[in-house]
């Protein structure tokens, strides 16, 4: 899978002398052919919704490796979540539906409102079915406000926090002429990777997949003021854990580290007492 490059800030944690425990938003990674999408889930707002989607990325490597976008319509949305490549890099690729869980309540209407504006992931459902949401998600491309008023709302669960340069291409990327394939719906929206026509043989090669992971950082308080950070790591790159003491920020380097996918745990006893702020960064 094809990396963009640089420092990607994967998350930012802020530490008060008051709080025992500081938890940013679940961060999931949306890595694509064309770029990554960050997205801060809404936890605490909407959480059967982060749950359920948590969930499925968790108990199905269909949904976190081999899942595809198999809907884009530029300025609107683009889609994931229902189907995945089986045997992608075999001789015989078949396209399946994502195994998906029981349906969801829509918590539109839960806590705080959030509008299906531009660069809010929502959960997709049945048409006329409000409570039907299981596997299927969509990131918004354009103010999509109207969808707030369809069925009890479609639930914004989400932001893109960076990536948005990913995002756009959406906007005008070009699609590949499958009009001969005869896949038909759900396909008939189907992004890919080029522009010249193809044939079907091709096709498994050439699909935007989408790798999703989460970063899951949080700060415990320890005995005597130290602080324990912890992260899911992103393996075979720098994971690195920056502090500042000041803001404006003046980052310094707390730890560097190589990851390996597991959670790992670091220890900071030489800020005890001090409001200090924590970042992860991944080297890409």
């Amino acid at each position: 899978m094809k990396q963009s490059t640089g420092i990607l800030v994967l998350a930012v944690l802020i530490w008060w002398l008051s709080a025992a425990v500081g938890q940013a938003g679940t961060l999931a990674q949306f890595r694509t052919p064309v770029g990554d999408i960050d997205v801060e889930l809404f936890d605490q707002e909407k959480p059967v919704t982060v749950q359920n989607f948590i969930r499925h990325v968790n108990s199905s490597p269909a949904f976190t490796n081999f899942q595809f976008i198999h809907r884009w319509v530029p300025g609107f949305v683009i889609q994931g979540g229902g189907y995945f490549v089986t045997n992608r890099f075999g001789t015989n690729p078949q396209i399946l539906a994502v195994p998906g869980f029981a349906a969801i309540t829509n918590e539109f209407s839960v806590g705080p409102i959030y509008s299906n504006t531009y660069g809010t992931i929502a959960m997709a459902r049945v048409g006329g079915q409000t409570n039907s949401a299981t596997s299927e998600w969509f990131i918004n491309l354009g103010n999509n406000s109207s969808l707030d008023n369809v069925d009890g709302g479609f639930t914004v669960f989400g932001r893109v926090v960076q990536g948005t340069n990913t995002l756009n291409k959406f906007l005008t990327y070009p699609n590949a002429d499958i009009s001969g394939w005869n896949i038909g719906s759900p396909f008939d929206e189907l992004p890919t990777m080029f522009t010249e026509t193809l044939t079907i043989n091709s096709l498994y090669n050439v699909l935007l997949y989408v790798d999703i992971s989460f970063l899951r950082v949080s700060v415990k308080i320890l005995g005597g003021g130290a602080r324990e950070i912890a992260w899911n790591s992103v393996s075979n790159r720098l994971n690195r854990v920056e502090y500042t003491t000041n803001y404006p920020p003046a980052w310094q380097s707390l730890v560097t580290t190589n990851g390996n996918g597991s959670r790992f745990t670091v220890t900071d006893t030489n800020l005890a007492n001090v409001r200090a702020f924590y970042r992860i960064r991944v080297d890409y």
